[in-house]
């Protein structure tokens, strides 16, 4: 049997990620497909367009097998946590191999580039730290350090989903993961591509939010764009953006001393004076972003911060060295899915739990926290995030169940 592990957000599904799936079931000839997704609050540092529940129905319907939380602490992170949590996650549910989405669509580039950072990391480390100072994104700048260092890379390091897939080889080389890495190109759109395109049936998830949360009159204008599944949960259920939990971070900014808002992890030195004197005068988070950011400290950071303030995350509270996945939430599975979770459970490094009660919960305080703040967005739209919700569980040829 050969089992599929994808990393994943779906923010929202759309057809470009039902693409993916296909073509990893096809050309992967993947038996299994499990993705470990992230829930309510995301990579990129934003709550998800819909919660975590529809996005991985979204999923099953359209060729994942078995779909499971990516915990808080390792979704709303810089892409090497990031991706740390969500290999950490396939490799404990038994995946040998991971697919994704690059721009590159080049597999052995992937494998070539984790080899020589590796073998290198002490002095590109070294180098980073001294570009780090420059007025550069992160992105930028780690890409400057690698191209000056190695005469020739093998990854173009500047476009987002070639950095996550490189983080994602770096992790499985590092640990000695028993996984195989497979890259689909990214088809018609790019990552940050932020206008639909009607020649095409795929457009980026950053253009289909844009026309949903900006352009509300041409709500019609994204259901070519995405599977009938996800179109129905857009069109019915509450589209959650910064702007609708703006004011609860505008109280947490104006209420916590300044002492304090330092200690929030990933804040920088001397940042705190900076959101406080800014939060006064912003009307929206659009607004707000604007009036911080910097060259170097870009929008998606300032983000991560905004929800580790929300969450009220602490740099003691979140010493990455000291975190471990022991246990993983199940948002949903296929009749296929059930059945390998039942033949092979016994055998995982890692816990998979289908319903939370006062035995399973502490393994998700934190997840559960940010299904509480979630749900602040729209509190009478938004349905209970945990405890009142059970694994999706989708029968593949003979409807739901």
């Amino acid at each position: 049997m050969r089992v599929c592990g994808i990393v994943a957000e779906y923010n929202p599904f759309h057809n470009g990620h039902q693409y993916h799936l296909e073509e990893t079931r096809k050309k992967l000839k993947a038996d299994i497909i499990i993705v470990v997704m992230s829930g309510n609050f995301l990579q990129r540092g934003e709550p998800a367009i819909v919660d975590k529940w529809s996005r991985a129905r979204a999923a099953l319907m359209n060729g994942a097998d078995i779909v499971v939380e990516l915990p808080t602490d390792f979704s709303v992170q810089p892409a090497n946590f990031f991706a740390e949590g969500a290999v950490s996650v396939l490799n404990g549910l038994g995946c040998d191999l991971i697919s994704f989405g690059s721009e590159s669509g080049n597999s052995q580039a992937f494998g070539e580039a984790a080899y020589l950072y590796l073998e290198n990391e002490a002095e590109l480390d070294d180098l980073f730290r001294q570009a780090h100072q420059q007025k550069q994104t992160y992105a930028q700048n780690f890409s400057d350090v690698i191209n000056t260092y190695f005469s020739q890379f093998p990854l173009d390091l500047t476009q987002p989903n070639n950095m996550l897939g490189f983080a994602y080889a770096k992790e499985i080389r590092r640990n000695g993961y028993d996984m195989s890495i497979q890259t689909v190109p990214r088809k018609n759109s790019h990552y940050h591509d932020d206008e639909l395109d009607s020649s095409f049936s795929i457009a980026s998830a950053t253009a289909i939010r844009r026309t949903l949360l900006e352009k509300r009159e041409a709500f019609t204008a994204v259901e070519t764009f995405v599977p009938a599944e996800m179109y129905d949960v857009l069109k019915n259920h509450p589209l959650i953006s910064w702007e609708n939990l703006f004011r609860l971070l505008d109280y947490r900014l104006s209420a916590i001393s300044t002492e304090d808002l330092s200690q929030i992890y990933l804040m920088e030195k001397g940042l705190e004076y900076r959101l406080k004197e800014k939060i006064s005068d912003a009307v929206s988070m659009k607004e707000f972003i604007e009036s911080v950011k910097t060259r170097q400290l870009t929008w998606v950071s300032l983000q991560r911060i905004c929800c580790h303030i929300l969450l009220n995350n602490t740099k003691q509270a979140m010493d990455m060295a000291e975190k471990r996945i022991e246990a993983v939430r199940l948002l949903g599975f296929t009749e296929a899915g059930r059945g390998y979770i039942g033949r092979h459970k016994k055998e995982w490094s890692i816990k998979l739990v289908s319903n939370l009660n006062k035995s399973t919960a502490p393994n998700f305080e934190q997840d559960i926290k940010a299904g509480h703040i979630y749900r602040l967005a729209d509190k009478e739209q938004i349905l209970h995030q945990d405890f009142y919700t059970k694994p999706f569980n989708f029968i593949d040829n003979n409807g739901l169940k």
